[in-house]
């Protein structure tokens, strides 16, 4: 009797088990299919709070001082995003021809900007932070021991496709923030940066 019992609860387990498995679909060699990361419109908080302590965490681990989210970069950050979707391209320069500068300012971004990461892939926030640190350019500017302030934001195309942005900035600055000259470097995971 206390075999039965057994056997019926290993069979529930079982079959518990497997209700809880991912639906998703299996290729040819037995692996599950990639899926598309799709962000839904109430992820903004968990998302933007997810990659800021990944970042703070960096920045702690290299003996930078944490940054905090600032919303005017986010607005900057969104709109650049945006507007390469409608470029097609993973380009520090807007349709209309403005920096990241120009873009900050609009938003009213009293800081200095010291750097913008872009990014156009499926990944996910982390993983775009991932490939970010593997390029010393996009790295440089996680890690600027002078940022205090970040921007993130991104635009999702129906079929999946990500255009991430992140900008780096100073807390508020009285004087006129400094004339930046652009560095800018393609990188093989669809990355660029722009640093001061």
């Amino acid at each position: 009797m206390q075999r039965r019992f057994v056997m019926i609860g290993i069979s529930a387990l079982g079959l518990a088990a497997c209700a809880r498995a991912p639906r998703g679909r299996i290729g040819p060699d037995g692996l599950p299919l990639p899926q598309v990361y799709r962000i839904e419109p109430g992820d903004t908080d968990e998302i933007q709070f997810r990659m800021l302590d990944s970042v703070n965490t960096l920045r702690a681990a290299a003996g930078a001082p944490p940054v905090s989210l600032d919303p005017q970069l986010n607005a900057a950050d969104e709109t650049h995003a945006r507007d390469m979707s409608v470029q097609n391209r993973p380009w520090l320069f807007g349709s209309d021809g403005s920096s990241p500068l120009d873009r900050a300012r609009r938003v009213g971004f009293q800081g200095r900007i010291l750097g913008e990461n872009i990014s156009e892939s499926y990944e996910t926030e982390l993983e775009t932070l991932a490939a970010w640190m593997k390029q010393p350019d996009t790295r440089r500017v996680v890690l600027d021991p002078a940022a205090r302030r970040m921007g993130l934001a991104w635009f999702q195309e129906p079929a999946g496709k990500l255009w991430w942005v992140m900008t780096m900035g100073t807390d508020p600055v009285a004087q006129a923030p400094a004339v930046a000259s652009f560095d800018t470097a393609m990188t093989p995971f669809g990355t660029a940066s722009l640093t001061q």
